[in-house]
């Protein structure tokens, strides 16, 4: 049987010495099989983005283990946390962080140059992914062009387009109005459905938590509770 895609066994991290020592996690114990779509809520200093930068192989504990489909990610150097993103893990931000003067087309393009992808075939991997978000006739168009919607629809596109194991989402609909919120959260479903995309999401809004399988709460570096969504659940 495989391993769960992420586990946190006692993991633990600490920032400052002496008196400026703080505990941003203090234990925790987490478990996400791959495929599953999980959203993380809690105040402000609770543990929510260390947590999540740890996932991201953008942090590491400071004790206890993180591993990453069994792989114990929390002893890789930076370099293989490096090529760990890039080959399994797909980020998107509340921000979006489009290059202004570029097209969606380029934007989504960024991972595959990264990966030595020929620019042919960088395309072609480039308006697939932006089909898939909803952006066909959007390709040519700079991110000045687009809504804030479209933008983090091709945030989105981007993050999916080498087609990664996990997809990482810090407060994606943070930025949006209502109704731009539940269309984005929508195509989160949806690609995690029709994909298998395992998403782990980080937001503070308890009806975007609920497009989610299950919600992890955070409190004091510990987590406080932890509970499939209902609609979800069956």
């Amino acid at each position: 049987m495989a391993p769960p895609l992420i586990t946190f066994d006692k993991v633990r991290k600490t920032y400052g010495e002496g008196e400026a020592r703080v505990n941003a996690l203090a234990g925790v114990d987490l478990v996400i099989p791959a495929g599953e779509f999980v959203a993380i809520m809690g105040p402000s200093g609770s543990g929510k983005s260390t947590s999540m930068n740890i996932i991201g192989c953008l942090d590491t504990p400071s004790a206890g283990t993180y591993a990453f489909m069994g792989v114990d990610a929390g002893r890789l150097d930076r370099d293989r946390r490096a090529i760990l993103r890039n080959l399994y893990i797909g980020f998107v931000f509340q921000g979006y962080n489009l290059l202004p003067r570029t097209t969606a087309a380029e934007n989504v393009e960024l991972p595959l140059i990264y990966r030595g992808v020929a620019a042919a075939e960088r395309r072609e991997l480039a308006m697939r992914a932006l089909a898939e978000v909803g952006l066909t006739g959007r390709e040519h168009h700079t991110p000045a062009e687009l809504s804030g919607g479209q933008q983090q629809r091709v945030a989105i596109a981007r993050a999916i387009v080498s087609r990664p194991t996990l997809l990482v989402a810090d407060e994606p609909t943070g930025n949006l109005d209502t109704a731009r919120s539940h269309e984005i959260m929508e195509l989160l479903t949806r690609l995690n459905r029709e994909l298998g995309l395992t998403i782990v999401m980080v937001t503070h809004e308890a009806d975007i938590a609920d497009y989610a399988q299950r919600t992890v709460h955070f409190l004091d570096g510990n987590v406080e509770s932890m509970a499939l969504n209902k609609e979800k659940a069956g």
